[in-house]
């Protein structure tokens, strides 16, 4: 991915000279009504492997749906570069912050262009790097979450450790699976402006936790379908995909996917307990949004269940 020397967003706060951010916050975290997180079920599943618990224990932690494991919450798994980040005078010039900063600065791009041909104005987020924890609007971010968006403030949060994780533990090197990790994650916000997410949060009690969690995952598939929206017109306007960046966001998004995240914590696949969709769904959403570069080929929610 030739990304070097392109426009830089200056929408992100680095709050990482503070040593990890403040300490304290709101409460749990909420899947769906207050974070939506790619890591989520990333982080609930090593757990179960690391802690040997239940990962849907985990999971209901996480989205602030219980008390916490032997008194301390849910075990923090700590993303592999997590604790050798750079130094705090240096961090903003290092090339992952500046990757970062880049591929934020292409979403702005394409999203403004998309929202003002449907008429809509885009108002950018803001992209929070933290080390360790973070307070946020939905509750306390930490970095065992792996990255997610907090509705409530309209940003994205990344501890870069999980760009470790993403490349060593759960088997997805490359720029393009990390640039396609924060458009998934833009593409929450997406959905936010559009009001999609609020519709969704707005069943919540109204239905089972099998149901919600069938919600969850059409809005998972959606997000990674504007994944793929945003990769079609990045690579359209810039032309910066070299051979083979397809492929690594396809297998990351494949590493990621429910079931194959379940197979290898503990050999059993329950379809029912999945949140964000399984790997094939994952991957045939992101080349949907490739291969059309339309928002409207997006709609998860429309007719049966997601394929």
């Amino acid at each position: 991915m030739k990304w070097e020397g392109q426009r830089q967003s200056d929408n992100v706060d680095d709050q990482r000279d503070g040593g990890g951010g403040p300490s304290g916050g709101g409460g749990g975290l909420r899947l769906g009504g207050g974070k939506l997180g790619l890591g989520s079920v990333v982080i609930a599943l090593l757990a179960s492997w690391a802690f040997g618990l239940n990962p849907l224990t985990v999971l209901s932690l996480l989205s602030g749906g219980g008390g916490g494991v032997g008194g301390g919450g849910a075990p923090v798994v700590q993303s592999s570069g997590a604790a050798q980040a750079p130094a705090p005078h240096r961090a903003a010039q290092d090339p992952q912050t500046q990757f970062v900063k880049t591929v934020l600065a292409d979403t702005e791009d394409v999203w403004r262009a998309q929202f003002v041909a449907g008429n809509r104005t885009y108002e950018d987020p803001v992209l929070v790097l933290f080390r360790g924890s973070t307070r946020t609007a939905c509750g306390r971010g930490e970095a065992a979450m792996g990255p997610f968006y907090c509705p409530g403030d309209h940003k994205v949060y990344i501890d870069l450790g999980f760009f470790d994780t993403l490349r060593q533990r759960l088997g997805a090197p490359g720029d393009f699976a990390q640039a396609y990790v924060i458009a998934h994650e833009v593409g929450h916000h997406v959905q936010n402006l559009l009001g999609i997410s609020a519709k969704v949060d707005a069943q919540r009690g109204k239905l089972s936790e099998v149901q919600m969690n069938a919600l969850s995952v059409r809005l998972e598939l959606q997000a990674d379908c504007l994944a793929g929206v945003w990769a079609y017109h990045s690579q359209q306007g810039k032309g910066w995909l070299e051979q083979g960046d397809l492929e690594e966001a396809l297998n990351a998004a494949s590493q990621i996917g429910d079931d194959t995240l379940q197979r290898n914590a503990s050999g059993t696949v329950r379809p029912e307990s999945f949140t964000h969709g399984s790997s094939a769904q994952r991957v045939a959403w992101f080349k949907r949004g490739w291969q059309s570069g339309r928002t409207a080929q997006c709609d998860t929610f429309a007719g049966r269940p997601p394929a």
